[in-house]
Parts: C-alpha cells; sequence; structure tokens
C-alpha cells in the first residue's frame, strides 16, 4: 500500500475538497492533506488526533509509518526545525503523516456530526454553516433532562472528568461546535435559533457571559475530548476500509 492509498481512502470519507470550499465560504485558513511524505511502502498507520512527540513514539513502538492526524501538523508556513519537533521527528524516522482538518470536521459521519450524537441528538435541525455535504455548527433537539444529568452523561459518554457548566435550565435544545468553534457569530446563532444549552471547548470569558446574560447554559469541554471521540468513531470505520496493513487508534488520556 502507498500513501496515496490512504489519502484516498481518509478522501472517500471525509472529502478534502471540503476543507477548500468551507475556506473559501467563510474565509479560514487550513492546511489539510499529506504533511510529510517520506516514500515508504505504508506497514501501519497510527491514527491520533495530534502530532505530539507521544504519538510518534507510539508509532515507532507499533511499527506504524504513517501517522494520521486531525490537528494538522504544519498549520501555517515554518521558517525552522529543533529535534524534538514532532514533524522533523517523523521525517527522521520515516514516519509520513496525514492530516485531514476542516473537512473531518465537516463531512457526513465527521466530528461536529458525531459530537451531536454524542450529545444525545439525532438530527440537526440547523446547520450554521452549510456546505455541499455536511457542515459546521449544529441546533438540534435531545431528551430533555436537568442541566446536571446532562453534564453527567457527558462525563460518561466523552470519557473525561473535565466539564465546566454554567446555568440551571432544563436541556432540551442544544447548539454544539466541535473544537474551538465559540464566537461571536456561532453565539448568535445559537441565541437567534432558540437554543437552550450550547457546548463547544475554549470559550473566552465575555462569550460565556453573553450567553449566561441571556438565560442559555453553557457545558464547556476539553478540546480533546470534545474532538477526540468523533475522531475516533472515524479511525475506526477507516479501519474498515483499509485492507493488509494495522489501522491502530491512539488516545493521549491526560487530554481527555
Amino acid at each position: 500500500m502507498q500513501l496515496k492509498n490512504v489519502y484516498e481512502a481518509i478522501d472517500a470519507l471525509a472529502p478534502f475538497r471540503l476543507s477548500a470550499e468551507y475556506c473559501e465560504t467563510y474565509n479560514f485558513h487550513d492546511n489539510s492533506g499529506i504533511l510529510v511524505d517520506c516514500g515508504e511502502e505504508v506497514r501501519g498507520i497510527l491514527c491520533s488526533l495530534d502530532l505530539s512527540r507521544r504519538a510518534v513514539e507510539e508509532a515507532k513502538k507499533t511499527g506504524a509509518n504513517v501517522i494520521f492526524t486531525h490537528h494538522p501538523a504544519i498549520f501555517y508556513p515554518v521558517s525552522a526545525f529543533k529535534a524534538e519537533d514532532p514533524v522533523l521527528m517523523c521525517a527522521r524516522a520515516g514516519i509520513s503523516v496525514i492530516s485531514a482538518h476542516l473537512n473531518l470536521d465537516c463531512a457526513s459521519g465527521g466530528i461536529d456530526e458525531e459530537l451531536m450524537l454524542g450529545l444525545g441528538g439525532s438530527a440537526c435541525d440547523h446547520m450554521m454553516h452549510d456546505l455541499t455535504d455536511g457542515g459546521y455548527g449544529r441546533i438540534y433537539s435531545v431528551e430533555e433532562e436537568p442541566l446536571e444529568a446532562f453534564a453527567g452523561r457527558i462525563k460518561a459518554r466523552f470519557s473525561t472528568d473535565r466539564v465546566i457548566v454554567y446555568g440551571s435550565r432544563p436541556v432540551g435544545r442544544v447548539a454544539s461546535f466541535c473544537g474551538a468553534g465559540l464566537d461571536d457569530s456561532s453565539v448568535a446563532f445559537a441565541v437567534k435559533l432558540g437554543a437552550d444549552t450550547v457546548v463547544s471547548a475554549d470559550a473566552k470569558h465575555h462569550l460565556i457571559a453573553a450567553l449566561v446574560d441571556r438565560g442559555v447554559n453553557v457545558v464547556l469541554m476539553t478540546h480533546y475530548a470534545c474532538e477526540n471521540y468523533g475522531f475516533v468513531r472515524f479511525a475506526e470505520n477507516l479501519k474498515s476500509k483499509i485492507k493488509g496493513v494495522p489501522v491502530r487508534v491512539f488516545t493521549d488520556e491526560r487530554l481527555l
């Protein structure tokens, strides 16, 4: 198997064209695709949300010479690498790297959709950023329950104890945004369409305050837990599409 075959398997599930479409339509930046190509036959694939030193060491230990990440290994152009940089560690070890970022956020069966499903939603009522296939930012109904019970279910489902909750009203209509998706536009989207609860990560104080002032619950997860849930499910799907080489998933439990 060649590296291009791994790329094609990812592309079939989360088309890389969605990243370009998202950036062009909504004025974002991304760097998804093959980011390190060592030109070797693929012997094994390690799926990791981040290209971290621990992920590189895990790849070495398990014999994987491809690491597939969600967060781009290189996001903006860089002018220098140091020995401990994971990208250089990969290159020196003959480990190629593929990253699928915005396309994996937005694809059907991708991370943003899986966040909705994990939170108890089954169908999206409104999408904040529509694309030709999928999109980002969702509002949907869940079975009504007290906020405390909703937060407890998140901890169990997403395998995390790091959940911060603001508010007190029952949860029945949720707006969720995977990763660092809570900004002024997503707050306006959630408020306009009547969400009683917003779930995301990495929120700034003024956004939390704006939602609380409007009587909207805010539930904050870690960025890692918010996205690794869907990433692991995507990786398992990818595993079923790739034959002949082992595909493993690495989760950094320290970040959940």
